[in-house]
Parts: C-alpha cells; sequence; structure tokens
C-alpha cells in the first residue's frame, strides 16, 4: 500500500509538473528575460557664463553611469511638458543670482503650473528632484539657491535627494577658484549617479 502511494503520488507530480509546463512555460522564460524599465532623468539648468551649463554637463555624466539610464540635457527655456512629466526625475541647476536662483529658473518653476498646468493634481508627485548651483564666492549664496530650488520640489509634492554635497553639487567660480575644478565636477557627477540610483530603486515594476 505504500509503495502504491509513493507510486500515485509521484505519478501525480509529474502531471502537474507537465501541466504547469504548458500553461505557463512561455511565461516563466518572459520572466527571465525581464529587465526593468529605463529610468529617465531630466537634467534643467540656466547659465550665463557656462560654469554651470559645465556643471549640468558633469551631471549628466554621472546620471549615465548607471547603466539603463535615460538622460535629457536642456536648458529651462527649453523644456517642454513631456520633458517634465515623463521623467523619472529631475536635476535643476541655476547659477547665483543676489544670493538666489536666477530670474530664469524661477520662471521656470513658475511655469510648472501656468504652463504646464501640474496643480491641483501635483503632477509632479513622487518624482525624484534634486539641485546644483554655481556661485562667484565661497559664501555668496550657494546653499540658499539649492535649497530654494528643493522648496520648490517640495512644494510639489516631490521626493528630493542630496548628492556632491549637503542639499546637492555647488562650484565656486570666481576669485581664488576660477572655474571648475576637478572635485567640483567630481561632485556634480556623483549627484547625477544618486539620482539615478534612487529613481531606479523607487521606479515602480511593470507588472504582467
Amino acid at each position: 500500500m505504500i509503495r502504491g502511494y509513493s507510486h500515485q503520488g509521484f505519478s501525480h507530480l509529474v502531471f502537474c509538473l507537465i501541466v504547469s509546463y504548458i500553461a505557463f512555460g512561455s511565461n516563466l522564460v518572459s520572466a527571465a528575460e525581464w529587465a526593468p524599465a529605463a529610468v529617465k532623468v531630466l537634467v534643467a539648468y540656466h547659465s550665463q557664463s557656462g560654469n554651470t551649463e559645465r556643471m549640468a554637463e558633469a551631471v549628466v555624466e554621472g546620471a549615465k553611469s548607471l547603466a539603463g539610464t535615460i538622460v535629457v540635457l536642456k536648458r529651462v527655456g527649453q523644456v517642454t511638458a513631456d520633458d517634465l512629466f515623463s521623467s523619472d526625475a529631475i536635476i535643476i541647476g541655476s547659477p547665483v543670482y543676489w544670493s538666489n536662483m536666477s530670474g530664469e529658473v524661477k520662471t521656470f518653476f513658475d511655469n510648472w503650473q501656468f504652463k504646464f498646468g501640474v496643480f491641483p493634481e501635483f503632477k509632479m508627485k513622487n518624482k525624484i528632484g534634486a539641485a546644483f548651483a554655481t556661485g562667484g564666492q565661497i559664501s555668496s549664496g550657494k546653499e540658499v539657491t539649492m535649497l530654494t530650488i528643493l522648496a520648490a520640489m517640495l512644494g510639489n509634492q516631490m521626493i528630493v535627494v542630496s548628492g556632491g554635497g549637503a542639499f546637492g553639487a555647488s562650484a565656486t567660480t570666481e576669485g581664488d577658484s576660477p572655474g571648475l575644478d576637478k572635485k567640483e565636477l567630481a561632485d556634480a557627477q556623483a549627484l547625477g549617479r544618486r539620482v539615478a540610483e534612487v529613481a531606479a530603486m523607487l521606479k515602480p515594476t511593470p507588472s504582467n
């Protein structure tokens, strides 16, 4: 009886495996080959002298260092609604003007509503946000500039992250530190990489 039961149980197991393979075999292959969707990062900036633009390019390099990341680089005045809403993360850079973000970057944020209509649906909600800034002097308002950028993102219920520094990446571009040095560019790359990593971690996985 025990031998008969064992044979019957084994036959039933084989039958179930065959049925499962027929019914779900192709899906199992698809799951093995499945890869998460690419993360899209928008890097938007304003630059008058070229320093913030160079920082933006370094941010792009950092974001692209994470495999599968799609990066769009644009000046704030060229960003479209599709650029904004199709991105998983947005990193915004500004020079320091009177210890704050430039007027062009402020106008860009204002246009999120006036031009792109983010409210009342909070269309930027749960997207990743980060900031970077360049300023002439060591204490010229770079941190304030980054914090005001992050504040605008928080007001849109975005998830903000830092990288390359406490509030983002920054560079001093005048006086004893003309232009951008290797450390400042490395900080910008670190910011881009971290934003891409966090966006990838938080991006919902597609369901079958």
